[in-house]
């Protein structure tokens, strides 16, 4: 990873943080996408102002967002998601974050998770992450000692709702919610699972650096790393053995 493509991403990261800001808590017209998901002026001018930086900067290179789409046909593609967690956002809980990635040849090699209220940032790339400027590491609990992050419930529905519950009812404790910043706590060795459905390239290209630089696992419900056709479903894991662990109770 060139040092220079990690200063740009944590540039993007600076640019962001303020606009969010200043929307936050503030009276914001919510409209309603094709999917039914909500989309405000702050997702739409983050992701804009990022995307002309991005062609500012590095025009060769691809971009792929939530609110004007894209691909990951060139070698060098960056995926925003302008604000993780537009449904906290617009209820004033400040769990949400601003997810930038970098990818190659469509395997996702820098990530980070800014989160602009709380001022607290991850980043992962060549193997390690950071929270802050200090290293971030995940646990090396067990399933029975696990605490698991787990989506908003209305987001599992059948076998799936079953096999949550299967994974849950091993684990110490659960939260649920937290869009992003789940994942940064499991980076940091606070949280040691997270289980979602419904997700998106873009919501989670730049959490794979961040979880698996700091020692933890992140893939799809069968095991299979996160790609352009994985079917939403996530399963992170600080450590392999309780990803294994996870899995198997996931599978029944």
């Amino acid at each position: 990873m060139h040092p220079d493509l990690l200063s740009f991403a944590l540039h993007l990261a600076d640019l962001a943080r303020p606009l969010a800001r200043a929307h936050f808590r503030t009276p914001l017209a919510v409209e309603a996408k094709a999917d039914a998901s909500p989309v405000t002026q702050a997702d739409r001018g983050i992701e804009a102002l990022l995307r002309a930086e991005i062609r500012r900067t590095y025009p060769s290179h691809g971009i792929l967002g939530e609110e004007e789409g894209g691909d990951l046909r060139a070698a060098r593609t960056w995926v925003i998601d302008p604000i993780d967690g537009t449904k906290s956002f617009i209820a004033g809980l400040p769990l949400f974050g601003t997810l930038i990635a970098l990818a190659e040849a469509g395997r996702p090699v820098l990530g980070v998770i800014d989160m602009p209220i709380l001022g607290e940032r991850w980043h992962g790339a060549g193997g390690q992450t950071w929270f802050g400027d200090a290293p971030a590491r995940t646990s090396r609990r067990r399933l029975s000692e696990a605490r698991m992050f787990i989506a908003s419930p209305d987001r599992f529905e059948g076998e799936d709702d079953a096999a949550v519950a299967r994974l849950s009812e091993r684990a110490a404790l659960r939260r649920y919610g937290g869009d992003c910043y789940a994942y940064g706590l499991l980076a940091s060795g606070h949280c040691d699972l997270v289980v979602e459905a419904g997700l998106a390239i873009y919501d989670v290209f730049a959490l794979v650096p961040v979880v698996e630089g700091a020692g933890g696992v992140i893939t799809d419900w069968q095991g299979q790393p996160l790609g352009p056709d994985f079917d939403g479903r996530v399963l992170a894991a600080a450590n392999p053995t309780l990803h294994l662990d996870a899995l198997d109770r996931l599978a029944g």
